[in-house]
Protein backbone atom coordinates (compact mmCIF):
# COMPACT_ATOMS: atom_id res chain seq x y z
CA UNK A 1 0.00 0.00 0.00
CA UNK A 2 1.57 3.32 -0.97
CA UNK A 3 1.95 6.03 1.76
CA UNK A 4 -0.26 8.90 1.60
CA UNK A 5 0.69 12.58 1.32
CA UNK A 6 -0.63 14.44 4.74
CA UNK A 7 -2.01 17.29 3.89
CA UNK A 8 -1.43 20.85 6.13
CA UNK A 9 -4.67 22.86 7.06
CA UNK A 10 -4.32 24.98 4.28
CA UNK A 11 -4.55 21.97 1.90
CA UNK A 12 -7.81 20.01 3.45
CA UNK A 13 -11.22 20.06 1.60
CA UNK A 14 -13.99 22.07 3.41
CA UNK A 15 -15.21 20.25 6.58
CA UNK A 16 -12.85 17.73 5.54
CA UNK A 17 -14.89 16.12 2.89
CA UNK A 18 -13.35 13.41 0.40
CA UNK A 19 -13.67 14.45 -3.06
CA UNK A 20 -11.85 11.78 -5.04
CA UNK A 21 -14.73 9.51 -6.35
CA UNK A 22 -14.61 5.52 -4.77
CA UNK A 23 -11.70 6.62 -2.06
CA UNK A 24 -13.81 6.51 0.67
CA UNK A 25 -11.91 2.81 1.53
CA UNK A 26 -8.84 4.42 1.65
CA UNK A 27 -9.17 6.29 4.98
CA UNK A 28 -9.83 4.56 8.27
CA UNK A 29 -12.77 6.49 10.05
CA UNK A 30 -13.48 4.41 12.58
CA UNK A 31 -10.95 5.40 14.87
CA UNK A 32 -12.40 9.03 15.62
CA UNK A 33 -15.91 7.75 16.42
CA UNK A 34 -17.61 8.02 20.08
CA UNK A 35 -19.95 5.24 20.19
CA UNK A 36 -19.32 1.74 18.43
CA UNK A 37 -22.78 -0.73 17.47
CA UNK A 38 -22.83 -4.37 18.48
CA UNK A 39 -25.00 -6.96 17.04
CA UNK A 40 -26.83 -9.49 19.05
CA UNK A 41 -27.03 -12.05 17.07
CA UNK A 42 -29.92 -13.86 18.93
CA UNK A 43 -32.16 -10.86 18.46
CA UNK A 44 -31.64 -9.96 14.59
CA UNK A 45 -34.48 -11.13 12.28
CA UNK A 46 -32.28 -10.89 9.35
CA UNK A 47 -34.23 -7.99 7.62
CA UNK A 48 -30.98 -6.29 6.52
CA UNK A 49 -32.81 -2.57 7.34
CA UNK A 50 -29.39 -2.04 9.02
CA UNK A 51 -27.58 -2.73 5.32
CA UNK A 52 -29.54 -0.75 3.40
CA UNK A 53 -29.56 2.40 5.86
CA UNK A 54 -25.78 2.59 6.39
CA UNK A 55 -24.69 5.51 4.56
CA UNK A 56 -20.95 4.15 4.42
CA UNK A 57 -19.97 0.91 3.01
CA UNK A 58 -19.30 -0.99 6.64
CA UNK A 59 -22.39 -3.09 6.99
CA UNK A 60 -21.56 -6.53 4.84
CA UNK A 61 -23.82 -9.01 3.74
CA UNK A 62 -22.81 -12.47 4.47
CA UNK A 63 -23.89 -14.61 2.18
CA UNK A 64 -24.24 -18.04 2.61
CA UNK A 65 -24.04 -18.12 6.41
CA UNK A 66 -27.30 -18.80 8.34
CA UNK A 67 -26.49 -17.81 11.48
CA UNK A 68 -25.29 -14.13 10.77
CA UNK A 69 -26.44 -12.07 7.75
CA UNK A 70 -24.51 -8.95 8.23
CA UNK A 71 -20.85 -8.13 10.31
CA UNK A 72 -20.15 -4.44 11.05
CA UNK A 73 -16.73 -3.48 9.96
CA UNK A 74 -15.28 -1.62 12.31
CA UNK A 75 -12.17 -0.04 10.85
CA UNK A 76 -14.41 2.05 8.72
CA UNK A 77 -17.96 3.18 10.77
CA UNK A 78 -17.92 6.17 11.88
CA UNK A 79 -20.30 5.71 14.72
CA UNK A 80 -23.55 7.32 13.55
CA UNK A 81 -26.08 4.81 15.37
CA UNK A 82 -28.41 4.96 12.17
CA UNK A 83 -28.10 1.00 12.22
CA UNK A 84 -29.29 0.94 16.02
CA UNK A 85 -31.98 3.55 15.16
CA UNK A 86 -33.40 1.39 12.24
CA UNK A 87 -33.22 -1.95 13.56
CA UNK A 88 -36.88 -3.07 14.40
CA UNK A 89 -35.61 -5.91 16.77
CA UNK A 90 -33.10 -3.34 18.57
CA UNK A 91 -30.76 -6.21 17.70
CA UNK A 92 -27.78 -3.25 17.41
CA UNK A 93 -26.42 -1.20 19.86
CA UNK A 94 -24.26 1.41 20.51
CA UNK A 95 -21.83 1.01 22.80
CA UNK A 96 -19.10 3.66 24.37
CA UNK A 97 -15.90 4.02 22.36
Amino acid sequence: MSQKKKLSWKEATISGAITTPKSSMDYKTGLWRSQTPEIDYSRCTKCLICWINCPEPTITRLVGNPERVVEINQEYCKGCGICANVCPSKAITMRAG
